[in-house]
């Protein structure tokens, strides 16, 4: 990631920790997929659960869902910050 936005200049990263909004979306986000996944396949095949093709499925959601997310995790942050939290006029540009 660019430490400066090629377009506006604005610094994405404020302070130190800036990113753990980010690590929480990613985990609300590949948990949520998770479960979702979970319960589908729970639903779909009841009475009798496989759960090694179960495992199969759900673990490489788990072990790679957050890698993968995580830059995108890190955009939504970013939006969010600048949507709800600073409120600056988009015509003024960030040192």
């Amino acid at each position: 990631m660019v430490p400066d936005c090629p377009s506006c200049g604005l610094h994405f990263e404020r302070e130190q920790g800036y990113f753990a909004g980010a690590l929480a979306i990613n985990i609300i986000a590949v948990g949520g997929l998770f479960a979702v996944v979970f319960v589908a396949l729970l639903v779909a095949t009841v009475p009798d659960v496989p759960v090694v093709e179960l495992l199969v499925v759900l673990i490489p959601i788990a072990a790679f869902g957050p890698i993968v997310y995580y830059p995108f995790s890190k955009t939504v942050w970013v939006a969010v910050d600048r949507a709800f939290l600073q409120r600056l006029d988009p015509n003024e540009r960030v040192d």
